[in-house]
């Protein structure tokens, strides 16, 4: 990334955390190293989604040792991926929000390809109000690369949303295009939920291809099957709805900024 970019004004960076103690610490120092040129301000904020291996502590002593920098959002119990990103979406402050994934498998620096396709101001024909990743070779094992194709193929078959990697944890969003958006899924299937309503609200998402990396620490939790079958309900239940009910069920759920 060029030493030179232009760095926007403010910008709130997030991760969801469930028992990434291996790994806060160092996300947060690359955080920290990146983001100065990124934006001219920045915060960084943990979600620590009910952690039981000491995440929650780690980060409580990073934003004491940063104060002003880092911040800390605290589940008293392990409430699901999607209301972890619900809950770091509710927190940011700044006018452009990012996230990745709490498991270091994308890298802050590559939130700049992001900034860029959203450079256009605000308003102006064509200009983003989300931005997501695709991820430009995906590091993962052949069995689940062939459950994203079969669900990329029901977004599309079911909801029309044509994007190339839903689930890819490494989006952007202008604040202001999350008002008066709602949404219900507290797990895996958030990120296509709000992606659907956002679209369907008239914004404007575009997509940007990033690198993927193997996570090096931890333990993922995305194929557990019980993490599986709630994504599977939370889709039907958000397709039965829109059929007998469109309006009614895009209102439905917990508005993503209060």
């Amino acid at each position: 990334m060029p030493a030179e970019r232009e760095r926007v004004p403010a910008l709130s960076y997030f991760f969801p955390a469930h028992n990434e103690a291996e790994n806060v610490a160092a996300l947060v120092a690359e955080a920290l190293a990146e983001l100065p040129r990124l934006a001219d301000e920045f915060e960084i904020i943990c979600v620590d989604d009910g952690s039981r291996d000491g995440t929650g502590q780690l980060a409580d002593q990073l934003a004491l040792d940063h104060p002003g920098l880092v911040r800390v959002v605290h589940h008293t119990q392990n409430r699901g991926y999607g209301a972890a990103l619900r809950s770091g979406l509710r927190a940011a402050r700044h006018p452009l929000v990012c996230f990745t994934d709490g498991d270091r498998q994308f890298r802050v620096a590559d939130l700049a390809a992001l900034l860029d396709r959203m450079a256009q101001p605000a308003g102006a024909e064509g200009a983003p109000d989300v931005v997501v990743g695709y991820r430009l070779k995906r590091a993962d094992r052949p069995l689940r690369l062939a459950y994203a194709r079969i669900y990329r193929l029901c977004l599309r078959l079911f909801f029309g949303l044509r994007l190339r990697d839903v689930d890819c944890a490494c989006k952007l969003f202008r604040r202001e295009s999350l008002r008066g958006i709602a949404v219900e899924s507290g797990g895996a299937f958030l990120s296509a939920e709000l992606l659907i309503k956002l679209r369907t609200g008239g914004r404007i998402v575009a997509e940007v291809g990033v690198p993927h990396h193997a996570r090096v620490a931890g333990r993922a939790s995305g194929a557990d099957p019980r993490v599986v079958a709630r994504a599977i309900k939370d889709f039907w239940m958000l397709r039965l709805r829109l059929w007998v009910g469109r309006r009614t069920a895009l209102l439905r759920g917990e508005p993503v900024l209060t």
